[in-house]
């Protein structure tokens, strides 16, 4: 009975645990064995496999955006099973095997009453050990109920501050946004500037989705609100301006963009440490003829581009810093990376409702509300 009682307490112990690093530590646990990893992996893998195989996108899109809320159910519903489990065995090894000894049930029964505090009285613990465990347990009842209140708060507050910064891009850099709409729309009187602020504050964004989506996993898992848009894709049209502004584009916000590259891509990359995908190298997503399209849009924008052998390089090492985690980020998390240019125009979701797009405005996909300004 020793051995029951030691398993039941290294249960607890572990669920404590686990909880203490998931909700309370603000950093990544580098340890690879953990049981709410293990968790995700059981839940998000067989979930995601269910999407993929849903052909209707918008099914399939409503299926994966439930899942973050209902993960965080989940693992709670888990932690407080594994708890209840893990007393009872304590309660079980107890007394004497004899006529009178609760069966497993039975205890199991206490442990759960005693967890959430019901008071029921119909089983009560008659030794001082058990005593005491009833007294540890229903505390521990009322702290785990403060945990889950106090936790879920600050998830939509991460949610809800990334979501802001992703649909501001809307008119900035279009739906889905991409380098090219970013650049283009940029351009002309008071465009530098209005791009050197918004790299800016791109540089704050993506150092609080690093922080915030490191200390508290679960985030990166919640889907934005339009099916175009997610932080992923925010995060590529980001890293793919920034590189081609650093490679190819002559004096043009070159220290903000440098500042902005690092951060975007220290955050791609700690993500993909953070749920283990090494970086996957993939098809080029700037093929020949789009990068010549790519460049005759922005050139007929006003930008003045260099093309020659050493800002090809300069381009082709950027990308590969940080193109191979977006992959494999975008094909564990089901998250779509969009492409350099889009390969036909289209409506932003500022412009359109349910009662159809706005009419009377020139080339939807192809301005902002107020374009070549900030």
């Amino acid at each position: 009975m020793i051995l029951t009682a030691v398993a039941g307490a290294l249960v607890v112990l572990i669920v404590l645990w686990e909880a203490f690093e998931t909700v309370v530590l603000p950093r990544r646990v580098a340890r690879r064995f953990r049981f709410t990893v293990l968790v995700y992996r059981g839940t998000w893998i067989p979930w995601r496999a269910i999407a993929h195989g849903i052909k209707r996108k918008k099914l399939r899109e409503t299926l994966l955006s439930i899942y973050g809320p209902l993960s965080l159910l989940i693992l709670f519903a888990i932690w407080a099973f594994a708890i209840i489990f893990g007393f009872a065995l304590m309660y079980y090894s107890g007394t004497v095997q004899d006529s009178t000894h609760p069966t497993f049930e039975t205890c199991f029964y206490l442990s759960g009453t005693t967890m959430f505090t019901l008071g029921l009285g119909d089983v009560v613990p008659h030794t001082w050990p058990e005593r005491f465990l009833a007294m540890f347990e229903s505390g521990l009842g009322f702290g785990f109920l403060a945990l889950v209140l106090s936790y879920l708060p600050v998830i939509y507050q991460a949610f809800s501050r990334r979501e802001v910064n992703i649909v501001l891009l809307d008119a900035r850099a279009g739906s889905p946004p991409t380098a090219c709409e970013l650049l283009r729309r940029h351009a002309g009187p008071g465009g530098a500037e209005g791009l050197e602020r918004l790299l800016r504050d791109w540089e704050h964004s993506s150092a609080d989705i690093l922080e915030s989506h490191i200390s508290y996993p679960p985030v990166s898992y919640f889907r934005s609100q339009h099916t175009n848009e997610s932080w992923l894709a925010a995060l590529t049209a980001i890293l793919d301006a920034t590189a081609f502004l650093l490679a190819c584009v002559e004096d043009t916000c070159t220290r903000q963009a440098r500042l902005t590259f690092a951060m975007c891509r220290h955050t791609v990359v700690d993500l993909a440490q953070l749920f283990n995908v090494p970086p996957i190298r993939t098809g080029d997503r700037l093929p020949p003829d789009e990068n010549e399209r790519f460049r005759a849009v922005l050139a007929q924008a006003g930008y003045k581009l260099r093309d020659d052998e050493a800002s090809r390089a300069k381009l082709a090492e950027l990308r590969a810093m940080y193109e191979p985690y977006l992959h494999s980020l975008s094909r564990f998390l089901y998250l779509e990376v969009p492409p350099w240019i889009l390969a036909k125009e289209i409506t932003d979701n500022w412009r359109t409702s349910a009662w159809g797009r706005i009419s009377g405005l020139e080339s939807p996909a192809r301005q902002g509300p107020d374009d070549h300004t900030d």
